[in-house]
């Protein structure tokens, strides 16, 4: 679906969509994406002063957005045992994932990290 596991930039003003991110493309997991979303006025890992969105997803990513733009500026694992995905690439903003993890006809996936709870809910 398109659309699942995506944060939305809307203007206020008109309703409009400006932006839209999607997370876990083809979600595998029912990581959902429902968690919170901190908006901050920060410096980014660059030293420019920006409106930020963070959110740490149930997939086990922590993704920050600039809020204004919609761009990536980080997706980092909350923890080593996330091993779905071996990272984000920031470029695409597309998770690399780890076939070992995915599901598929005739594989049977084991010790998936994290589950289908999500990382934010099983700490």
């Amino acid at each position: 679906n398109k659309w699942t596991m995506t944060i939305w930039g809307r203007d206020a003003d008109t309703g409009l969509a400006k932006f839209g991110y999607q997370k876990t493309p083809h979600d595998e997991w029912d990581y959902a994406g429902v968690n919170v979303m901190m908006l901050s006025e920060q410096k980014d890992k660059k030293g420019k002063m920006r409106k930020l969105l963070t959110h740490p997803d149930r997939n086990g990513i922590i993704y920050t957005l600039d809020r204004e733009t919609g761009d990536l500026v980080s997706a980092d694992k909350m923890d080593d045992t996330a091993n779905w995905v071996k990272k984000v690439d920031l470029e695409t903003g597309l998770p690399i994932r780890d076939p070992e993890f995915s599901t598929r006809m005739g594989h049977r996936s084991r010790d998936i990290c994290p589950s289908a709870m999500g990382f934010h809910n099983q700490g």
